[in-house]
Protein backbone atom coordinates (compact mmCIF):
# COMPACT_ATOMS: atom_id res chain seq x y z
CA UNK A 1 0.00 0.00 0.00
CA UNK A 2 1.19 3.52 -0.75
CA UNK A 3 0.01 6.63 1.11
CA UNK A 4 0.74 10.16 -0.09
CA UNK A 5 0.73 12.82 2.62
CA UNK A 6 1.06 16.60 2.41
CA UNK A 7 3.47 18.55 4.62
CA UNK A 8 3.11 22.29 4.14
CA UNK A 9 5.62 24.72 5.66
CA UNK A 10 3.85 27.33 7.80
CA UNK A 11 4.76 29.76 10.60
CA UNK A 12 4.70 28.28 14.08
CA UNK A 13 1.23 28.82 15.67
CA UNK A 14 2.98 30.48 18.63
CA UNK A 15 4.74 33.01 16.40
CA UNK A 16 3.48 36.59 16.48
CA UNK A 17 2.85 37.50 12.85
CA UNK A 18 3.69 41.04 11.77
CA UNK A 19 2.54 42.67 8.55
CA UNK A 20 5.18 44.37 6.40
CA UNK A 21 5.04 48.16 6.30
CA UNK A 22 3.89 48.17 2.67
CA UNK A 23 1.14 45.63 3.39
CA UNK A 24 2.46 43.31 0.70
CA UNK A 25 3.11 40.35 3.01
CA UNK A 26 4.32 39.26 6.42
CA UNK A 27 7.66 39.93 8.07
CA UNK A 28 9.56 36.64 7.97
CA UNK A 29 12.59 37.68 10.03
CA UNK A 30 12.95 35.54 13.16
CA UNK A 31 9.83 33.52 12.28
CA UNK A 32 9.96 29.86 13.26
CA UNK A 33 8.61 27.53 10.57
CA UNK A 34 6.97 24.14 11.19
CA UNK A 35 4.88 21.49 9.48
CA UNK A 36 1.27 22.62 9.25
CA UNK A 37 -0.25 21.08 12.44
CA UNK A 38 -3.11 19.42 10.55
CA UNK A 39 -0.62 17.92 8.07
CA UNK A 40 1.44 16.67 11.01
CA UNK A 41 -1.67 14.84 12.23
CA UNK A 42 -2.09 13.41 8.73
CA UNK A 43 1.51 12.16 8.78
CA UNK A 44 0.96 10.50 12.16
CA UNK A 45 -2.19 8.75 10.93
CA UNK A 46 -0.37 7.48 7.86
CA UNK A 47 2.45 6.13 10.02
CA UNK A 48 -0.07 4.31 12.21
CA UNK A 49 -1.56 2.69 9.11
CA UNK A 50 1.96 1.75 8.02
CA UNK A 51 2.55 0.04 11.36
CA UNK A 52 -0.62 -2.04 10.90
CA UNK A 53 -0.35 -2.85 7.19
CA UNK A 54 2.90 -4.54 6.21
CA UNK A 55 4.65 -3.17 3.16
CA UNK A 56 3.05 0.27 3.35
CA UNK A 57 5.06 3.18 1.95
CA UNK A 58 4.48 6.73 3.18
CA UNK A 59 5.46 9.47 0.72
CA UNK A 60 5.53 13.12 1.83
CA UNK A 61 4.82 16.01 -0.53
CA UNK A 62 5.42 19.71 -0.01
CA UNK A 63 5.05 22.63 -2.40
CA UNK A 64 7.27 25.62 -1.71
CA UNK A 65 10.80 26.97 -1.69
CA UNK A 66 13.95 25.04 -0.79
CA UNK A 67 13.68 25.81 2.96
CA UNK A 68 10.66 23.45 3.01
CA UNK A 69 13.24 20.64 2.98
CA UNK A 70 13.50 21.15 6.73
CA UNK A 71 9.85 20.26 7.31
CA UNK A 72 10.09 17.29 4.97
CA UNK A 73 13.15 16.02 6.86
CA UNK A 74 11.12 16.32 10.07
CA UNK A 75 8.38 14.16 8.53
CA UNK A 76 10.98 11.66 7.36
CA UNK A 77 12.42 11.57 10.88
CA UNK A 78 8.94 10.75 12.21
CA UNK A 79 8.98 7.64 10.01
CA UNK A 80 7.93 8.51 6.45
CA UNK A 81 9.85 6.68 3.73
CA UNK A 82 10.64 9.37 1.16
CA UNK A 83 9.68 12.90 0.20
CA UNK A 84 8.97 15.08 -2.82
CA UNK A 85 9.43 18.86 -2.85
CA UNK A 86 7.79 20.76 -5.69
CA UNK A 87 9.73 24.00 -6.01
CA UNK A 88 7.25 26.85 -6.38
CA UNK A 89 6.21 30.10 -4.81
CA UNK A 90 2.93 30.59 -2.97
CA UNK A 91 0.14 28.90 -4.92
CA UNK A 92 -3.62 29.25 -4.74
CA UNK A 93 -5.65 26.23 -3.54
CA UNK A 94 -6.75 25.12 -7.02
CA UNK A 95 -3.17 25.28 -8.28
CA UNK A 96 -2.05 23.20 -5.30
CA UNK A 97 -4.74 20.62 -6.07
CA UNK A 98 -3.63 20.47 -9.71
CA UNK A 99 0.01 19.96 -8.72
CA UNK A 100 -0.95 17.21 -6.28
CA UNK A 101 -3.07 15.50 -8.94
CA UNK A 102 -0.11 15.48 -11.30
CA UNK A 103 2.05 13.81 -8.66
CA UNK A 104 -0.70 11.33 -7.79
CA UNK A 105 -1.06 10.38 -11.45
CA UNK A 106 2.63 9.49 -11.37
CA UNK A 107 2.92 7.98 -7.88
CA UNK A 108 -0.43 6.13 -7.96
CA UNK A 109 -1.01 6.02 -4.18
CA UNK A 110 -3.84 4.01 -2.65
CA UNK A 111 -4.67 6.75 -0.16
CA UNK A 112 -4.11 10.50 0.11
CA UNK A 113 -4.10 11.90 3.64
CA UNK A 114 -3.75 15.61 4.26
CA UNK A 115 -4.60 18.25 6.82
CA UNK A 116 -8.11 19.64 6.53
CA UNK A 117 -6.58 23.11 6.13
CA UNK A 118 -3.34 25.03 6.47
CA UNK A 119 -3.13 27.44 9.37
CA UNK A 120 -1.57 30.23 7.30
CA UNK A 121 -4.50 30.86 4.97
CA UNK A 122 -7.22 28.58 6.44
CA UNK A 123 -8.64 27.94 2.97
CA UNK A 124 -9.91 24.42 3.77
CA UNK A 125 -10.58 23.45 0.16
CA UNK A 126 -7.54 21.72 -1.38
CA UNK A 127 -8.63 18.25 -0.25
CA UNK A 128 -12.10 18.72 -1.70
CA UNK A 129 -10.75 20.14 -4.96
CA UNK A 130 -8.22 17.32 -5.26
CA UNK A 131 -10.87 14.63 -4.78
CA UNK A 132 -12.99 16.26 -7.50
CA UNK A 133 -10.05 16.44 -9.93
CA UNK A 134 -9.20 12.80 -9.27
CA UNK A 135 -12.78 11.58 -9.28
CA UNK A 136 -12.10 9.88 -5.93
CA UNK A 137 -14.35 9.65 -2.87
CA UNK A 138 -13.48 12.02 -0.04
CA UNK A 139 -13.82 11.94 3.74
CA UNK A 140 -13.09 15.36 5.22
CA UNK A 141 -12.65 16.47 8.85
CA UNK A 142 -11.70 12.93 9.91
CA UNK A 143 -11.51 12.25 13.65
CA UNK A 144 -11.09 8.47 13.23
CA UNK A 145 -9.88 6.30 10.36
CA UNK A 146 -10.27 2.50 10.29
CA UNK A 147 -8.85 0.71 7.27
CA UNK A 148 -10.57 -2.53 6.28
CA UNK A 149 -8.62 -5.78 6.61
CA UNK A 150 -8.22 -6.08 2.84
CA UNK A 151 -7.23 -2.38 2.59
CA UNK A 152 -9.90 -1.92 -0.09
CA UNK A 153 -12.05 0.47 1.93
CA UNK A 154 -11.98 2.64 5.04
CA UNK A 155 -14.49 3.63 7.69
CA UNK A 156 -14.01 7.29 8.53
CA UNK A 157 -15.66 9.16 11.38
CA UNK A 158 -15.87 12.84 10.56
CA UNK A 159 -16.82 15.87 12.61
CA UNK A 160 -19.83 17.86 11.39
CA UNK A 161 -21.85 20.71 12.88
CA UNK A 162 -24.44 18.34 14.32
CA UNK A 163 -21.99 15.84 15.84
CA UNK A 164 -20.28 12.90 14.16
CA UNK A 165 -20.86 11.20 10.82
CA UNK A 166 -19.42 7.83 9.76
CA UNK A 167 -18.63 7.11 6.11
CA UNK A 168 -17.53 3.96 4.36
CA UNK A 169 -15.35 4.96 1.41
CA UNK A 170 -13.69 2.72 -1.17
CA UNK A 171 -9.95 3.08 -1.66
CA UNK A 172 -8.35 5.01 -3.35
CA UNK A 173 -9.74 8.03 -1.53
CA UNK A 174 -8.81 11.44 -0.13
CA UNK A 175 -8.97 11.86 3.65
CA UNK A 176 -8.44 15.19 5.42
CA UNK A 177 -7.39 15.13 9.08
CA UNK A 178 -9.11 17.05 11.85
CA UNK A 179 -7.59 18.09 15.17
CA UNK A 180 -8.84 15.14 17.23
CA UNK A 181 -7.69 12.38 14.87
CA UNK A 182 -4.51 11.67 16.88
CA UNK A 183 -1.55 13.09 18.79
CA UNK A 184 1.54 13.30 16.52
CA UNK A 185 4.71 11.62 17.71
CA UNK A 186 8.05 13.32 18.20
CA UNK A 187 10.92 12.44 15.91
CA UNK A 188 13.38 10.16 17.71
CA UNK A 189 17.15 10.60 17.53
CA UNK A 190 17.56 7.41 15.44
CA UNK A 191 14.76 8.66 13.20
CA UNK A 192 16.53 11.98 12.72
CA UNK A 193 19.76 10.18 11.77
CA UNK A 194 17.94 7.91 9.30
CA UNK A 195 16.10 10.87 7.75
CA UNK A 196 19.37 12.27 6.43
CA UNK A 197 19.76 9.27 4.14
CA UNK A 198 16.18 9.02 2.93
CA UNK A 199 15.26 10.18 -0.57
CA UNK A 200 14.11 13.78 -0.97
CA UNK A 201 13.35 14.51 -4.59
CA UNK A 202 12.98 18.05 -5.94
CA UNK A 203 10.78 18.89 -8.93
CA UNK A 204 10.37 22.33 -10.52
CA UNK A 205 6.70 23.19 -10.81
CA UNK A 206 7.30 24.26 -14.42
CA UNK A 207 8.30 20.68 -15.28
CA UNK A 208 4.86 19.38 -14.31
CA UNK A 209 3.02 21.24 -17.06
CA UNK A 210 0.34 22.47 -14.66
CA UNK A 211 -1.48 25.81 -14.85
CA UNK A 212 -0.57 27.55 -11.60
CA UNK A 213 -1.25 31.12 -12.70
CA UNK A 214 -2.91 33.08 -9.87
CA UNK A 215 -6.55 34.01 -10.29
CA UNK A 216 -6.74 36.31 -7.25
CA UNK A 217 -4.53 39.28 -6.42
CA UNK A 218 -3.89 40.28 -2.80
CA UNK A 219 -4.17 44.04 -2.73
CA UNK A 220 -3.08 44.63 0.85
CA UNK A 221 -2.71 42.89 4.21
CA UNK A 222 -3.74 44.66 7.42
CA UNK A 223 -3.79 43.64 11.06
CA UNK A 224 -7.25 43.73 12.67
CA UNK A 225 -7.98 46.74 14.88
CA UNK A 226 -7.34 46.37 18.58
CA UNK A 227 -10.39 45.64 20.66
CA UNK A 228 -11.58 48.45 22.87
CA UNK A 229 -12.29 47.78 26.52
CA UNK A 230 -15.77 46.70 27.58
CA UNK A 231 -18.04 48.69 29.82
CA UNK A 232 -20.97 47.94 32.07
CA UNK A 233 -24.52 49.04 31.39
CA UNK A 234 -27.16 49.82 33.96
CA UNK A 235 -30.16 48.22 32.30
CA UNK A 236 -31.42 46.16 29.40
CA UNK A 237 -32.85 49.33 27.86
CA UNK A 238 -29.44 50.99 27.92
CA UNK A 239 -27.87 47.89 26.33
CA UNK A 240 -30.45 47.90 23.53
CA UNK A 241 -29.84 51.58 22.89
CA UNK A 242 -26.07 51.05 22.70
CA UNK A 243 -26.43 48.11 20.32
CA UNK A 244 -28.71 50.20 18.13
CA UNK A 245 -27.02 53.61 18.23
CA UNK A 246 -23.33 52.79 18.75
CA UNK A 247 -22.66 49.27 17.61
CA UNK A 248 -25.39 49.51 14.96
CA UNK A 249 -26.01 45.76 15.01
CA UNK A 250 -29.78 45.98 15.60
Amino acid sequence: MKILVTAKRVPDPETVIKIAADGAGIVTDNVKWVINPFDEIAIEESLRIKEKVAGTEVVLVSIGDKPAQEQLRTGLAMGADRAILVLAGALEPLAVARVLKKLIDSEKPDLVVMGKQAIDDDSNCVGQMLAELLGWPQATFASKVELAGDAKSAKVTREIDGGLETLNVPVPAVVTADLRLNEPRYASLPGIMKARKKELKEIAVADLGVDVAPKVAIVKLETPPKRSGGRKVGSVQELVQMLHNEAKVI
